[in-house]
């Protein structure tokens, strides 16, 4: 008795994208040999659409592409001769994170520039920018820009992912569909330039953050077996928030068209996972540590690792005759007085109005600390636009001039707003003199002020030296930080708070001021042996060797790409895998009298949404 079965899985009967540009997903494929189609019976043939399946020779020299959405550059037009000048942004995470790779690794950047050039000038900047910084620009359209940027990224996915919902007009913009366009436009630009300059034999592609989601659809259908790994800076949220979105199963399976999966905190991957299983039917396991979730013969693995900072960066800065200068200056300004420092960009999610009020209520409950204490608030410039930035502004001042008035005398105000750009040495010689640190965000992907402030408060020889502190003694810092920022959970002596509520955290403020001078040590050295160990580099090297490790069997499988435009994935099948033949089962089926045959119902014999399950004559 000969058993038969034919299912259409699930998986299968995916809807095309419907986008209103039909142009935008038929974009052209990098030339490379074409597949076979497989239209004859028998065993899949020992070649695909990605090339032999014989193991790559051992390899030569290997380029790590990192993709994020802009490129780690200062660029300035010379207004008198017209000519472009370009210099490293030491201070990007994309720069310093390739402190982590091995030396035998070319890196190289795909990102946008920060500024317009005109498109006669592309070309000649391109070829600069690649020739003396490895670095390939996108130069996305200005009004596409604007649309993927500020419209979609910034107005409507950041603020999803940062939990507000927009309800209503005046809190976020709703989805629109012609923005969304746009992003999948500029994703595809992004995977183009990386097409200009990737080996997929050997190269790595290592793609940043909630701009780029959909980009691993389109290097993925370029090259199957493609090297790719994605880390979200942002958080994830729960699929509660996240199935709100209209295009949230597009960007799913966009992920998981990625080798490796990073996040900063168990929070967001635990939601990521959560989506993958309640949006997609997936599962995942634990394998040896890491954790797998299967997609189509794939195993797609998730890696949780917290971003660190630049050791030496931070210590050069320190060493600067710029701040200790400025720390002497502002240990002269604030002598006989505390510091409670805020470093924070002006956006709806930092929560400075709330530290603000946190403040104002520690200064009413304490009448001896008036006069004696001192929030000295960073602001950084809003990296969006947008009417809820303004407001926010605007109430930043208000509160803080409120407070001034009601508790500030001649000689003193107990808040100091600092609203421009502060150079790095200023904020080093900030976080070097400063009591506590207040980060006091209602949500936050990361935040690394914290690990600043620690390493700051450490010191130098040359700080020490500035603020006449003796090289042999303790050193101690308090931290007051939000239970709701991606840094809280690796910081265990912090003292943790929820932002909402003001009183608990003017509590926590006037706990972290009165602190015993031996627990303020060793919490500090608690907090500063955790970051100095787990640097920038660190994390860097760690997703790296763990994006390998996930490549590993990419040439031990066959693999075939199906579905069309975002709904694109691979389907990857052991080497032992042998199709029915279609010759076989006819004759096998003629050669008996007793047959049996399954059907799978839902889908197959009936439309799977259907209300009436009777199955129809045909």
């Amino acid at each position: 008795m000969e058993y038969f079965a034919i299912m259409v899985s699930r998986s299968s009967r995916i809807s095309l994208l419907e986008l209103s540009s039909a142009d935008m997903l038929n974009f052209p494929q990098t030339p490379r040999p074409l597949p076979r189609v497989l239209t004859a019976p028998g065993i899949i043939p020992d070649v695909d659409s990605s090339g032999d399946l014989d193991v790559l020779s051992p390899k030569t020299h290997q380029k790590i592409i990192l993709v994020a959405n802009f490129l780690p550059l200062h660029a300035q037009k010379d207004p008198e001769s017209g000519r472009w000048c370009f210099s490293f942004d030491e201070d990007s995470l994309y720069l310093q994170l390739k402190d982590g790779f091995s030396s035998n690794n070319d890196v190289v950047y795909v990102g946008s520039l920060k500024v317009d050039v005109d498109a006669s000038e592309q070309e000649e900047v391109s070829l600069k920018l690649l020739e003396d910084f490895n670095c390939v620009p996108t130069f996305l359209p200005p009004d596409l820009q604007r649309k993927f940027y500020h419209g979609f990224c910034k107005q409507y996915l950041w603020t999803l992912f940062h939990y507000m919902l927009p309800i209503c007009p005046d809190h976020g913009n709703g989805f629109d569909r012609m923005l969304w366009q746009a992003y999948v436009s500029a994703n595809k630009i992004f995977a183009d330039k990386v097409l200009e300059v990737i080996n997929p034999e050997y190269d790595f592609v290592w793609v940043h953050d909630y701009h780029l989601m959909v980009l691993p659809t389109f290097l993925r259908k370029a090259f199957n077996r493609v090297k790719l790994g994605f880390f979200l800076h942002s958080p994830f949220p729960s699929s509660e928030i996240y199935r709100t979105l209209p295009v949230r199963e597009e960007i799913m399976k966009a992920l998981l068209n990625a080798d490796l999966i990073g996040f900063h905190t168990y929070d967001y991957a635990r939601h990521f996972l959560s989506c993958c299983s309640r949006l997609m039917g997936l599962v995942f396991e634990s394998k040896r540590g890491h954790i797998g979730l299967e997609y189509f013969g794939r195993t797609v693995y998730i890696k949780i690792l917290a971003v660190g900072i630049h050791m030496g960066q931070l210590e050069s800065a320190l060493n600067h005759p710029s701040s200790s200068m400025k720390a002497k200056e502002i240990q002269k300004q604030f002598k006989g007085k505390k510091i409670i420092l805020g470093a924070d960009d002006m956006d709806i999610f930092k929560g400075i109005s709330l530290k603000l009020l946190a403040m104002e209520q520690l200064l009413q409950q304490h009448e001896e600390l008036r006069g004696k204490l001192v929030l000295v608030q960073i602001i950084n410039p809003a990296r969006s636009t947008g009417k809820d930035v303004q407001e926010a502004k605007r109430e930043t001042y208000m509160t803080t001039r409120r407070i001034n008035e009601d508790f500030g005398f001649p000689g003193y105000e107990p808040v100091i707003l600092i609203d421009r750009k502060v150079p790095t040495y200023e904020k080093t010689a900030y976080y070097a003199l400063a009591e506590c640190c207040i980060v006091n965000a209602v949500r936050d992907g990361m935040n690394l002020v914290p690990y600043k402030y620690t390493v700051c408060r450490q010191g130098t020889p040359k700080m020490d030296e500035a603020l006449g502190i003796a090289s042999a003694s303790s050193r101690a810092s308090t931290l007051v930080v939000s239970e709701f920022i991606g840094c809280s959970p690796s910081l265990s002596g912090a003292i943790k708070v929820n932002p909402w509520d003001t009183g608990a955290v003017a509590n926590a403020l006037y706990s972290a001021i009165m602190m015993p001078d031996l627990e303020k040590q060793l919490r500090h050295e608690k907090h500063f042996r955790y970051i100095s160990t787990h640097d920038v580099a660190y994390w860097s090297r760690a997703f790296v060797q763990d994006l390998d490790r996930a490549c590993k069997d990419h040439y031990s499988k066959r693999c075939w790409g199906l579905g069309f435009g975002l709904g694109f994935r691979v389907l990857s099948l052991s080497p032992s895998f042998r199709k029915l033949s279609i010759d076989h089962i006819v004759s096998a089926y003629r050669r008996t009298d007793r047959r049996a045959i399954f059907l799978d119902y839902d889908g197959t014999v009936v439309p799977e949404a259907s209300i009436v399950k009777t199955p129809s004559p045909e």
